[in-house]
């Protein structure tokens, strides 16, 4: 097993340039499989909320869908840096309530850190939770859970406003102490030249490899949501075609008799079972 990563090395892998390597997990088998392999940071991103549960957007998310998840997937990563991704309505009433709710991803569910969307706004909070002892990692750009403000899922950043904006709040949120930040569908070269900008990491989803490390939904590069494909998640296997041919496959043999065979099956003695004729 490798060392377990905690937040000193975000800053280590920044000056190291070594990039910062992300996935998405929601349960704890998937977990145990993602820290077996070696990821350095496992996010459980309220992304459940389309890819596990069926809705249409990140917005009906609730603090009780998100703990329940965080605590499967710490149960399960050993090594890795667990980041949870505070709800909709989780943290934007009072910087108290957000407090509270970043200590319950940490005491009841085992995050070793939460993540918020916004900028500048969101300052304020960020320093609440931080005083409490609770890292925090950014996320500018595409916020999903702004999308009825967007008008959908768009990329952010290309006019001249929009670009000195998100350089100007992902400044003001280093300056707040996140640890790092995500920046969601940021054209390549804005987010280049906000990482260049930064003594903090990014961390790119659609945001082209001048950030400092990489996250997606793994549920996109397994090829096991099919719902809607991002242009920016690359497939790494399409396990939607061997799940359902494997499923197919058992339909068959359960219909043919050929499962279960003999292999599959316990035995008992005859002289038992004759006595119950």
């Amino acid at each position: 097993m490798s060392n377990p990563f905690r937040a000193g090395d975000f800053l280590r892998k920044k000056e190291a340039r070594d990039k910062i390597t992300f996935l998405t997990a929601y349960d704890y088998s998937i977990a145990k499989l993602v820290d077996e392999a070696g990821i350095d940071c496992i996010l459980v991103g309220d992304s459940l909320g389309m890819v596990m549960l069926g809705y249409e957007n990140t917005l009906q998310v609730t603090m009780e869908d998100m703990l329940h998840h965080t605590k499967a997937v710490s149960r399960g990563a050993k090594s890795a840096f667990i980041v949870a991704d505070m709800p909709f309505m989780s943290y934007h009433i009072t910087p108290e309530e957000a407090v509270r709710n970043a200590g319950r991803f940490v005491q009841e569910a085992g995050a070793h850190c939460v993540k918020l969307e916004g900028g500048r706004e969101m300052t304020d909070t960020i320093r609440a939770i931080l005083r409490a002892k609770i890292p925090v990692i950014g996320h500018l750009g595409l916020t999903p859970q702004s999308v009825n403000v967007f008008g959908g899922f768009k990329v952010q950043g290309r006019s001249e406003d929009q670009a000195k904006t998100l350089l100007e709040d992902a400044i003001l949120l280093q300056e707040a102490g996140v640890l790092a930040i995500v920046l969601e569908c940021v054209p390549a070269k804005l987010a280049t030249l906000i990482s260049e900008k930064l003594t903090i990491p990014t961390i790119g989803i659609g945001a082209g490899n001048g950030c400092d490390g990489q996250v997606l939904v793994i549920q996109d590069m397994l090829g096991m949501f099919t719902d809607f494909t991002p242009k920016f998640a690359k497939r790494y296997e399409d396990l939607q075609e061997k799940i359902t041919g494997a499923v197919r496959q058992y339909i068959t043999e359960v219909k043919s008799q050929e499962f279960p065979a003999a292999e599959h099956t316990f035995s008992i003695a005859d002289d038992v079972l004759n006595k119950l004729y």
